[in-house]
């Protein structure tokens, strides 16, 4: 049997980071802006997030500590809770983790690239998010080390490429940034709980990526060390970079100027320094949702063939040498037609409290199962915290947008009756 396990640490916090960075940074701060009306709120909402992901990273490092194996929420809550539960979360994280998240990042660019190229000629919608889907599908599709060594490289120009934006924005206008913080004062006085609960929701999303290395952990080196480390650094590293970055994007421009608006983030960079900068920043966000589109391609799928080894899918979704082929290309299937038929701003509503329930729900057995032995008092508080927070900020949210909500009710409703019909299927089988 070929040993899977090829990926190390720089991998394992690659996978994490770049799962993070992407579609969310870029836009949400505009959405949120406009409806908190204060650059000061949306900053409080970015470090609240922040707060709660590492508490999730902490709780899922737990979780990974006592099954080294790939799967995510569908192997943890197979184990820990009920196979139906477990079923379910798999079933959520193929539709909106991955399918779902896929779409919105390749949406996400292809805008993205549109508003870079500034092209006159008529590009057909959704021709390039395709494209770039099928792209990131090829690059997983035969070898394991080879797609992981690209996306390294990836990551790491992007990280550089954003660190030199916070440099550039921080420096070129210090004797504005005083002005900047004071013409939008912090006033809660209109703003909502659920109001406030929907942006930390959306936000919520932008960092959903911290557990991303769980999905292939049975693929990383040392894994009950190396997985839970990489969730921690992965996400500490992000939770800096994107305070700093949204300090930015909130206070950098006039709020008329950006509140609202999908493309917050070169909006904000042509009015710190024109249009080489605003250039510079399309850029980064092109490179940094690709890394997006590439890992959920690369992790996704892994889910996919968990599934099938359980004999909850048709095992022609298990692995075919290196990687899960066909699993892999029913990923890329499902994601374009999700680009064909959604909008941006609902999928986002739709993914955050999906994916949200989800995760709480994983967190939380750690908190009620015997068998994540070996967490300690600290690690259970982190558990309990995510739980919590997360369970209350996906309702007040869903108050807000019932559709969407109502949406991701169904997604749950559909998994649970696949997972019934393929129960009834196995009783009668072996009745026969």
């Amino acid at each position: 049997m070929t040993d899977r396990k090829t990926l190390g640490q720089a991998s394992a916090i690659g996978i994490v980071v770049s799962s993070m960075v992407g579609a969310g940074l870029y836009t949400t701060s505009g959405f949120a802006l406009a409806d908190l009306k204060s650059p000061a709120l949306v900053l409080l909402a970015w470090g609240i997030a922040g707060v709660i992901a590492l508490c999730g990273a902490i709780g899922y490092g737990a979780l990974t500590r006592q099954f080294q194996e790939s799967g995510g929420e569908y192997l943890y809550l197979s184990k820990t809770v009920h196979p139906a539960v477990g079923f379910l979360a798999g079933i959520i994280s193929i539709v909106a983790g991955f399918t779902g998240a896929i779409a919105f990042a390749a949406i996400t660019l292809e805008a993205s690239l549109i508003d870079l190229l500034n092209s006159s000629h008529k590009i057909p919608s959704g021709l390039i998010a395709t494209t770039v889907v099928i792209l990131a599908a090829l690059q997983h599709l035969f070898r394991v080390r080879i797609g992981s060594q690209l996306q390294n490289g990836i990551v790491l120009f992007k990280l550089m490429l954003l660190l030199i934006f916070i440099a550039v924005s921080f420096t070129q206008f210090p004797d504005q940034w005083e002005s900047w913080t004071t013409k939008s004062p912090f006033d809660a006085s209109s703003v909502t709980l659920s109001t406030f609960a929907t942006s930390l929701m959306w936000i919520s999303f932008s960092y959903c990526g911290f557990n991303a290395a769980i999905y292939c952990a049975g693929e990383i080196k040392e894994t009950d060390q190396t997985v839970p480390r990489a969730l921690l650094i992965g996400t500490l590293l992000v939770v800096g970079l994107y305070v700093c970055i949204n300090a930015v994007f909130v206070y950098a421009a006039p709020y008329d100027q950006v509140a609202g608006q999908e493309q917050i983030a070169t909006i904000v960079a042509g009015d710190i320094a024109g249009n080489g900068f605003a250039w510079l920043m399309g850029l980064v966000i092109v490179i940094s949702l690709y890394t997006s589109v590439s890992v959920s391609m690369m992790i996704g799928p892994r889910v996919l063939a968990r599934m099938a080894e359980d004999g909850n899918l048709p095992n022609w979704f298990c692995f075919q040498g290196e990687t899960p082929r066909i699993a892999i290309c029913l990923q890329a299937i499902a994601s374009i037609l999700f680009i064909q038929v959604t909008t941006l701003r609902e999928l986002l509503t739709y993914l955050s409290f999906t994916l949200s329930l989800c995760s709480a729900i994983t967190v939380g057995s750690v908190l009620l199962n015997r068998q994540v032995s070996q967490t300690v008092l600290w690690q259970k508080m982190a558990a309990g915290l995510f739980t919590i927070a997360t369970l209350i900020i996906s309702f007040l949210g869903a108050s807000r947008n019932p559709r969407e909500s109502a949406a991701g009710f169904m997604t749950i409703l559909v998994g649970l009756l696949i997972y019934w019909l393929i129960s009834r299927n196995r009783a009668n089988l072996s009745r026969e």
